[in-house]
């Protein structure tokens, strides 16, 4: 390998246990919603919450994370995105949620239930300590120390939220080596986007949704995060990317003609793991300590 390459690795759920953290991610919510947006029980809110979070859970690939009335995601894909997901479905199904959280939101830059959302997730996350996955540390200094790879921390958050959180790692003077690729908006979809990509099978074929199988298919419409990613390569590095879930910041490296690493989680589903498997830019990682070598072997093969 003759150029430097950049590792993107995402934030929450791949350098950190989201897992652990998206109960009190969860009480939080709906503290807010109880106290400031909606005014309802927080024992009302809380028991629709696990009633609509239940329900989904038996359905996954029918309830979705929308934008612009696309889908972002699956609700399964991750321990967040079904917190999200199942906050979107119980204040868009209840009237009574709905109308308050519209005049919370009267100047929503999507809809008031999808900025409600987003609210929620990027205030609160910024207050809750991150628990770090045990690797996490060892693989950005392993990655820092190798002079032909920068790692680069890719978060739809805003840069100084996950520098402040970085520094709980202890890097030291190599911390300034880690650059973060914030605000990147990996969920903001564009219905009259019009670029296209080429089919994972059919290279003949150009599609705007990625049919992954029966009951998934994974829409690519996320110009936001298409120029992110262009932007990290106009440097003439070379770009991999490292995340827990697919749809959201997997796919469309994955059809873009970048390696994409899929960390399997607890709460990874099968679907996904077979669709980054069977795709010959994909990799699924059992542990996140293997990154390393996994690159070694992907790099050197070539």
């Amino acid at each position: 390998m003759n150029y430097p390459l950049k590792i993107i690795i995402d934030f929450d759920g791949t350098l950190t246990a989201e897992e652990q953290q998206v109960t009190e991610l969860a009480e939080m919510s709906l503290a807010a919603l109880a106290q400031d947006i909606i005014g309802a029980p927080l024992h009302q809110l809380a028991a629709d919450y696990q009633a609509t979070r239940s329900r989904l859970l038996q359905a996954p690939h029918r309830y979705c994370w929308e934008v612009n009335s696309l889908v972002a995601s699956y609700s399964d894909e991750g321990a967040f995105i079904l917190n999200t997901t199942t906050l979107q479905v119980m204040l868009r199904e209840s009237q009574e949620y709905a109308r308050a959280v519209a005049a919370a939101f009267p100047r929503a830059e999507y809809d008031p239930v999808v900025d409600c959302t987003n609210h929620l997730f990027h205030y609160h996350t910024a207050e809750i300590s991150p628990i770090f996955r045990p690797a996490a540390r060892e693989v950005l200094l392993a990655l820092v120390e190798d002079p032909q790879r920068r790692p680069v921390i890719l978060t739809n958050s805003l840069d100084e939220k996950v520098h402040r959180h970085l520094g709980a790692l202890e890097l030291g003077e190599l911390e300034g080596l880690v650059t973060v690729l914030g605000d990147t908006r990996q969920y903001d979809m564009d219905p009259e986007w019009t670029h296209t990509f080429p089919h994972p099978e059919r290279c003949w074929e150009r599609v705007q949704v990625w049919p992954v199988d029966d009951l998934h298919s994974i829409d690519l419409r996320r110009p936001v995060y298409y120029r992110a990613l262009g932007k990290a390569a106009c440097d003439g590095s070379g770009l991999a990317v490292v995340a827990d879930t697919l749809s959201l910041p997997g796919a469309l490296p994955l059809l873009m003609g970048i390696p994409f690493f899929l960390l399997r989680t607890g709460y990874t589903p099968q679907w996904c793991a077979d669709a980054v498997r069977d795709h010959p830019l994909g990799y699924v990682l059992d542990d996140l300590a293997g990154l390393p070598a996994a690159l070694d072997e992907l790099y050197q093969a070539e």
